[in-house]
């Protein structure tokens, strides 16, 4: 380790916390640290709201306090369906949220306006804000949650998610896959046995 310093100087040291470079400081700090400010819609807030209790530990993610307060969030979690009425102000708060800003889509309803096709249901919520991680699933289960939840963390660490938003100009657009057991619904063919 001495003639790799003599060598190289300080690039020879290994990196710890006092050589580490500031972005991954920076980038293990941020996904460390992440405060969601809630918007449950509909059925999805339920699920949400389970991940939050004792059973699911989310603190264990540093995510344990849902932020009433949009200027104490960084992560907004979209959970069910946004009818046109809300749009305004699903964007209100996300424009009062600190940046940088991150957004989960949770659930086919506030991904695609799931079976709602109508006038009065937004057909997605990336219309109305860049979306970073989509957790399928209707509703989906506090696992697919943590999910999301520990894959936008690690897009956070890397830079992942900074880089793409630069690069397209909106959100991550990162799917995830349903972790919950929840799978595609079976089709049943009813009638009577001959």
């Amino acid at each position: 380790m001495i003639s790799n310093i003599q060598q190289d100087g300080l690039e020879g040291l290994d990196h710890n916390v006092i050589t580490a470079p500031l972005e991954k400081l920076v980038g293990w700090a941020r996904a460390r640290s992440s405060w969601p400010a809630t918007f449950g819609l509909a059925c999805c807030a339920i699920e949400m709201m389970a991940t939050g209790g004792s059973h699911y530990d989310l603190a264990r993610l540093g995510m344990e306090v849902f932020r009433a307060s949009p200027r104490q969030a960084d992560v907004m979690i979209v959970a069910g369906r946004v009818s046109q009425k809300m749009a305004p102000v699903l964007r209100q708060i996300y424009d009062q949220m600190m940046e940088p800003k991150w957004v989960i889509s949770m659930g086919v309803c506030a991904s695609s306006g799931g079976m709602f096709n109508n006038y009065a249901i937004v057909q997605g919520v990336d219309q109305i804000v860049p979306v970073d991680v989509y957790a399928p699933g209707c509703p989906p289960g506090p696992e697919t949650l943590i999910h999301a939840i520990t894959t936008l963390h690690d897009n956070i660490q890397n830079g992942e998610l900074l880089r793409r938003r630069d690069a397209r100009g909106a959100g991550a657009n990162i799917t995830i896959e349903q972790r919950d057991g929840q799978g595609a619904p079976q089709l049943v063919q009813l009638g009577r046995d001959r």
